[in-house]
């Protein structure tokens, strides 16, 4: 029996509690936090359905790529919630975002939940009483080209990674990913440090003079630009290698110091050679779209990709801002009056021009939906009106925003440009060049300017500067002249603003998804930030060079964009989704096939790959546990290796600093002295983990080789009988302390260290020990099992007993920043009970008191807000309890006869996995919008969902062609990230 109520279902709490103020008491507002089903990962598939492609990849190549998705153990509370409210309802709004994910979540909600009142599917830009009005007198049914569009780039992403990612396992390392965009993203990293250790400096001087037209004020500063007619060398005219090009002049250190000195002379005549003077005009950048709000935040404030969609994210559902994932730099008309009426009230009438500004998308792949980023509602509330309400970054990006949506529609900024040239000198005749502007009507700088990445040999935005009334002929004193050297610069690394910036230049991928690809290849390994700057890391240049050996057509940059314009055509409705899959991964006129590519592989070799030649004599490897390099030693079979130290960028190693780490005096083993008690040397080492002292055990007695016997009765000889061999004694080792320094080690301390743990004395009240001893996280105490930690190495010497007890008085964590929460959140939709992030001893981490998450790398903790600390939880969630190996039980048969009887029936317990519900099977598939809907799924013969798209394939019905299954790929590295 249907209900009085109407159910409307987002994605997001914050989203459901925010809308739930505007439409009142007759709909109840659920989320479903994020998505609600994915694929099943292949490991959890039912036993008869691992088979062929099905089984690889939870994708059914062979039958129409039809997809096996699963409800997570982490969605089956959330789904029932949604059924249970759903069946006290007449109608059903589904309120997802109006983007490709958003629709395929809509999708996948009819699928599960299977309504049987009537659906409709409302869609809304911006959260605000008029515009949630709007969009539920404004519904239309779920776009399927759209859900198809989604559909097809996770199948694509599952093909992609679980085909290329295996290779990199066996071929580089354990744990490695590929991936459609995150592959793209790393190869331009890697290609901007080959060009930074290609790149050969160039060294140029040239002059800077002090002039003034009445030898005292109204000085200014000009420069040497042309010398006898040709330009005077500067930074652009230098190649990478280090050449000069075209017809500049290159001046050195000598030649810039001898024309300094000449025009200081009394008798060099300095004259105004020619002034010019033009009109100057800056026009406002455009309102944000997803990518220009990460570049300009990352300038700006600072903020990583990830943390600039997660405040905007909070911004949006709380109703601030318009949605936050958009390609479109347009504004509505309500925005563009709001922003205009907004200017005319902060800076006067003539701030804004006479008619509108429009901007028109420049994306190379601009998505369907939205208008820019913008402050929501009709009329713009200021940073000052929010600055109760909003705190922190919240405000921070708020306030950007705001700025950039007014500076867009306001009038350009004005002012004039004074260029002048200078001759000094005869034979050769020196030209100076300098120039001035002045802003006179600042219009659009009054509320904001644009920021700038860093750019070699970039044409500044001249700054304001004004130059002294000066005319043609007029004649300067010189005040001051400086010879000044230079040298070239390489290409400066990315950013995450300007990887951004390149990637959507490229068409390369989705602004949306740029935010988790830079964490994903930041997470891998492949890339480390250092302050702003994104440095690769050399794994990451062993997996490039493979992918572009092998895999050469699937990481061109025009590859990947041609992708993104395929899926477009999918979104639009244009392009048959089952026949691009198959044309990308079996192959036509169009795409070689990933199959293709797989099969006709070849020998790759490993050593190759990983390895980089410098020189004849000294090659760069990259191995299990780290880079080093490789030089021929006196023992040819035996080459000398070398490690590189962690903090030396890439770039940095030249061969030369490869030849000064090689020929660095190798640090041998140290013998500090002989322990008194037993005669042993004690030797101070520098290890793979760290400096250590060592107590070096004897060598062992040669064990004498077994003599034949031979049998006097027989004359048999008979086989001789090996010596058992003796275990080797360990010997004692113990890591110093890192106030501690390995060259100056004595005896008395080593010997102190190599004794640990110290027995401090007994606890007064139970007697047991108390020892003091040094761990992996650190210096502790132990008494029994319980331990406590301590502030400092010395201690572990230091402490008596009298400590060690008021030590254990104390709450285990009591005098640490682990029990106090760093930030607190409303209940987890799921536990229903409070989140906080604490401070652990493996780091920040998100709890809810029964679930743990620990902050990825990458992540800080003003990083992560409610709708991250809800995902990671849920993350948590679905991976299931952490598998520990345990040792394999006796059958209880072989127990001593004291067992009872009862016990002799095992057969009482049935095993889940037998329950019949899982027989029902599933169709199609989602990308994951969060990772909190990824579906591991340990009991996956239970959860599986049945749900068929209108015209859809059952693949469970059809036996999968494939002959050869390929190895499945282990889940745990998350082969299939986009």
């Amino acid at each position: 029996m249907s209900g009085t109520k109407k159910l409307v279902i987002v994605e997001s709490p914050t989203k459901a509690k925010t809308i739930a103020k505007y439409l009142g008491d007759d709909y109840d507002v659920l989320s479903s936090v994020g998505h609600i089903r994915d694929l099943v990962e292949p490991r959890n598939l039912p036993p008869e359905l691992k088979k062929g492609s099905l089984g690889k990849f939870s994708v059914d190549v062979d039958n129409g790529f039809e997809p096996y998705y699963v409800v997570s153990d982490a969605k089956k509370k959330t789904v029932s919630e949604l059924k249970k409210a759903l069946s006290g309802a007449n109608e059903l709004f589904l309120a997802t975002d109006e983007d490709r994910e958003g629709e395929a979540i809509a999708w996948h909600l009819l699928q599960v939940l299977k309504p049987k009142v009537p659906v409709k599917r409302m869609v809304f830009h911006e959260i605000t009483e008029d515009a949630i009005e709007a969009a539920i007198n404004n519904t239309r049914d779920v776009d399927t080209a759209l859900v198809d569009a989604q559909e097809t780039r996770r199948i694509l992403d599952r093909l992609y990674g679980y085909e290329i990612s295996p290779v990199l396992w066996r071929k580089v390392g354990p744990g490695l990913s590929a991936g459609r965009v995150q592959s793209a993203a790393t190869r331009l990293v890697v290609e901007r440090e080959r060009e930074r250790l290609a790149f050969i400096t160039a060294n140029y001087w040239d002059l800077i003079a002090q002039l003034s037209p009445d030898s005292e004020t109204n000085g200014f500063e000009s420069k040497l630009v042309r010398l006898d007619g040709k330009r005077v060398a500067a930074g652009r005219d230098f190649d990478d290698r280090g050449n000069l090009k075209g017809e500049a002049v290159a001046l050195d250190e000598k030649a810039a110091q001898t024309l300094a000195d000449a025009l200081r002379m009394p008798s060099t005549t300095i004259t105004v050679k020619t002034v010019e003077t033009k009109p100057y005009t800056r026009r406002p950048a455009a309102p944000f779209t997803t990518s220009t709000l990460q570049q300009e935040a990352g300038r700006k404030l600072r903020y990583s990709a990830r943390q600039t969609m997660s405040v905007a994210q909070s911004l949006y559902e709380n109703g601030y801002i318009t949605y936050m994932r958009t390609d479109s730099s347009s504004l509505s008309q309500q925005a563009i009056t709001a922003a205009r009426t907004q200017a005319v009230a902060l800076y006067g009438a003539d701030a804004v021009p006479d008619k509108p500004r429009v901007y028109a998308s420049k994306s190379k792949n601009a998505q369907e939906a939205h208008e820019a980023i913008r402050p929501s509602g009709d009329t713009f509330r200021t940073p000052s009106e929010l600055q109760s309400t909003l705190r922190g970054n919240d405000f921070k990006l708020y306030e950007l925003i705001w700025k950039r949506t007014v500076a867009s529609q306001m009038a350009d900024a004005k002012g004039s440009t004074a260029s002048i040239t200078i001759a000094a000198g005869e034979a050769p005749v020196a030209e100076f060049s300098a120039s001035g502007t002045i802003i006179t009507f600042r219009g659009f700088m009054q509320a904001y300017e644009e920021g700038q990445d860093e750019e070699r040999n970039a044409t500044a935005e001249p700054k304001e500067a004004k130059l002294p009334p000066l005319k043609e002929g007029q004649t300067l004193t010189l005040l001051d002249v400086e010879a000044k050297g230079h040298e070239t610069s390489p290409p400066p690394r990315y950013t995450e603003a300007s990887l951004v910036k390149k990637l959507e230049e490229l068409g390369i991928g989705r602004p949306s998804t740029y935010a988790s690809i830079i964490s994903t290849i930041i997470d891998r390994g492949y890339i480390t930030p250092r302050g702003q700057a994104l440095v690769p890391n050399w794994i990451a240049f062993s997996v490039i060079r493979l992918l572009e050996e092998y895999f050469g057509d699937l990481v061109q940059y025009d590859f990947t964009a041609g992708m993104e314009d395929d899926l477009d055509r999918i979104a639009g409705g244009t392009q048959n989704r089952v026949e691009w899959l198959q044309s990308f991964y079996f192959g036509d006129d169009k795409y070689r096939g990933l199959r293709t590519v797989i099969d006709n592989l070849g020998e790759i070799d490993a050593k190759e790959i990983n390895s980089m030649k410098l020189s004849d004599d000294v090659t760069l490897r990259i191995g299990k546990y780290g880079p080093y390099l490789e030089t021929p030693s006196d023992d040819p079979e035996k080459p000398r290796r070398v490690n590189i130290p962690e903090a030396l960028a890439p770039d940095e190693l030249t061969l030369a600093k490869a030849i000064e780490l090689i020929e660095a005096p190798v640090i041998g083993d140290r013998v500090i002295g002989v322990n008194p008690e037993n005669g042993k040397e004690i030797v101070a080492k520098d290890g793979r983990f760290g400096p250590y002292v060592t107590e070096l055990e004897p060598e062992p007695e040669p064990v004498p080789e077994p003599v034949e016997e031979i049998d006097p009765k027989t004359g048999e000889v008979k086989k001789a009988k090996k010596p058992k061999k003796v275990a080797a004694v360990k010997p004692r080792t113990a890591s110093i302390f890192k106030t501690m320094d390995l060259d100056t080690v004595d005896l008395d301390t080593a010997l102190k260290l190599l004794s640990l743990p110290r027995v401090v004395g007994l606890d007064p009240e139970s007697g047991a020990e108390i020892t003091a001893q040094n761990g992996r996280y650190g210096p502790y105490l132990k008494k029994g099992v319980e331990t406590r930690s301590l502030t400092s190495e010395d201690l572990i010497f230091d402490i008596d007993v009298a400590g060690a007890v008021e030590l254990y008085a104390q709450p285990k964590y009591g005098n640490r920043a682990a029990s106090s929460a760093l930030k607190e959140f409303d209940a987890d939709p799921v536990s229903e009970k409070p989140i906080k992030i604490k401070d652990g001893r493996f780091g920040a981490y998100v709890t809810d008191g029964t679930t743990n998450a620990t902050i990825p790398r990458g992540e800080t903790v003003e990083d992560v807000d409610f709708e991250r600390a809800v995902q990671l939880l849920a993350d948590k969630r679905a991976k299931g309890p952490v598998k520990r190996k345990t040792a394999a039980k006796k059958p209880a048969a072989k127990k001593p006869a004291a067992k009872k009887p009862a016990a002799k029936k095992p057969a009482a317990k049935k095993p889940a996995a037998k329950k019949p519900a899982a027989k029902t099977t599933a169709t199609k598939t989602t990308a994951a919008k969060t990772t909190a809907a990824k579906a591991t799924a340990t009991k996956a013969a239970a959860t599986k969902t049945a749900a068929t798209k209108p015209a859809a394939k059952k693949p469970a019905a059809k036996k999968p062609a494939a002959a050869k299954p390929a190895a499945k790929p282990a889940a745990s590295a998350a082969p299939e990230t986009e």
